[in-house]
């Protein structure tokens, strides 16, 4: 008997066979990339091998190796198997011949490019793809394998070739698989929105600085990137020569270094992890990021980006306290001056513990925005700028300074009732779920929508762009979106 929950589609690698998700048709585990192993380990992404036949896509791929357990507690859930071959990607699509061709939103998972994968219960699509769109996720190398540099690497390249940023590089293959391919999901490859959180968003940004990825994606949306600077690419290489002699390869060959299992890289001691920048001054990042930015330097591309009112949250993941961060002001300003800035501008705030929540997180998350905000006027290209400050109507007891970092993504990307029990905290409302419904509504108009001739989105109430003399930014908060 035929079954009917299947569906069928020629790519230019060959035949895929997906099933249904609820309304919408999914294909999972779909190759982007040939698989960076052995030999292929820290390169360049290699074309797919086309196959014969078919190829079932109704089950994950592999994601990248990582800590199991610190994803569970911290990165959305259990991410399933691990292998170094974890090149797949996941397509949600309401309809295979659309009349005409639909949107297209490829997510970017966060993590701190060391944890995450891609068919995470907060990123599933179908909730997007039933509203018209196209939906992309995408699993990428991480830790050191998708992030390293050593001299003995070096010696493989010509001058001004030299590649430290696999996972960017991964990236860029999914984007360039999707103008491959995705008009045969019936989507639109010359309407691309790139988006993600986190370390996802910092890709966004990543890829908004890098040579390599123009005209690959058309606009793009950064949920909760930090202002971190990238890390040198001097700094990589020594960190790469550690690493070596950690495994007792002083004077490592690549050879010795692609020997090495890829289960060894984790769990590996603070101080040779890796994360959560890019590195710069390779081909794949020439210039930082954030001096791109400063310079106005970035693709002529429309952005949206956004925090949370409580990212400091993040910092407890990494064992740092943020009232530590009041304290060593205090101790280290002789005349006070500092803290007497600090506090003009937090006025009524005299907890060192919510006082350092708030300095941390806009000096590491809101600061990013404005920076992304102001280059893009410069630049003559709109903005849109957003706050995040709505907690789910069960659990506000449990979050007193607000919406955690990442905890507004099963809100943008309306995946409420993805989520298992245990990650709800406490079951969700129907007012839950009406703010979900208006929140998404929003990157969906922007993804249908938004060019560089937008001045708004539309939406209750309409989202005008950002300009620095007016600064109207969205809330996102208990009462609904408010200006």
């Amino acid at each position: 008997m035929k079954n009917e929950r299947l569906i069928r589609i020629s790519t230019a690698e060959g035949m895929l066979c997906g099933n249904l998700d609820k309304d919408v048709f999914v294909f999972r585990g779909i190759p982007y990339a040939a698989p960076p192993v052995g030999e292929y380990r820290w390169r360049s992404p290699k074309p797919v091998t086309p196959w014969q036949g078919e190829r079932d896509a109704t089950a994950w791929g592999a994601a990248s190796w990582q800590n199991r357990q610190y994803c569970m507690a911290v990165g959305g859930g259990d991410p399933g198997a691990f292998s170094e071959d974890c090149l797949y990607l996941n397509v949600w699509t309401p309809e295979t011949e659309p009349a005409a061709p639909m949107p297209v939103m490829v997510w970017i998972h966060g993590g701190g490019f060391t944890i995450g994968a891609a068919g995470l219960a907060p990123y599933i699509g179908q909730p997007l793809a039933s509203q018209g769109v196209v939906v992309v996720t995408l699993n990428y190398r991480l830790g050191h394998l998708g992030f390293f540099a050593h001299p003995s690497l070096d010696k493989e390249y010509a001058p001004g070739e030299v590649v430290n940023n696999f996972a960017l590089l991964d990236q860029i293959a999914a984007l360039q698989w999707v103008q491959r391919n995705i008009s045969a999901f019936g989507g639109n490859p010359h309407n691309v929105t790139l988006f993600g959180e986190s370390s996802g968003a910092r890709s966004v940004l990543s890829l908004f600085s890098s040579p390599l990825s123009a005209g690959l994606f058309h606009k793009g949306i950064a949920q909760s990137p930090y202002a971190l600077p990238d890390l040198p690419r001097e700094k990589a290489l020594a960190n790469g020569e550690k690493l070596a002699r950690h495994f007792n390869l002083s004077h490592a060959t690549a050879e010795q270094l692609r020997a090495l299992p890829a289960d060894a890289f984790w769990p590996l001691e603070s101080g040779l992890a890796n994360g959560p920048v890019a590195i710069a001054g390779d081909r794949v990042l020439p210039v930082p990021m954030l001096k791109v930015f400063n310079n106005a330097a970035q693709h002529k591309l429309p952005l949206m980006i956004g925090s949370n009112s409580d990212e400091a949250s993040v910092l407890s993941y990494f064992g740092v306290d943020p009232a530590l961060i009041i304290r060593q002001l205090r101790a280290t300003q002789r005349v006070g001056l500092r803290m007497k800035m600090i506090r003009l501008l937090y006025d009524g705030l005299y907890d060192d513990d919510r006082l350092g929540r708030q300095v941390a997180r806009d000096m590491t998350f809101t600061a990013m925005g404005y920076i992304a905000a102001l280059s893009q006027c410069r630049k003559g290209i709109p903005v849109w700028r957003y706050y995040f400050d709505y907690v789910s109507e069960n659990s506000r007891d449990l979050y007193p300074d607000g919406t955690w970092h990442g905890n507004e993504i099963p809100y943008t990307l309306n995946t409420l009732d993805e989520l298992s029990a245990q990650m709800a905290a406490r079951p969700f409302t129907a007012g839950d779920r009406e703010f979900a419904k208006k929140v998404s509504g929003y990157w969906l108009n922007f993804a249908r929508h938004a060019s560089i001739f937008s001045h708004r989105l539309e939406g209750d109430p309409d989202w005008p762009a950002w300009q620095p003399g007016a600064d109207v930014v969205m809330r996102f908060g208990e009462t609904g979106p408010t200006l």
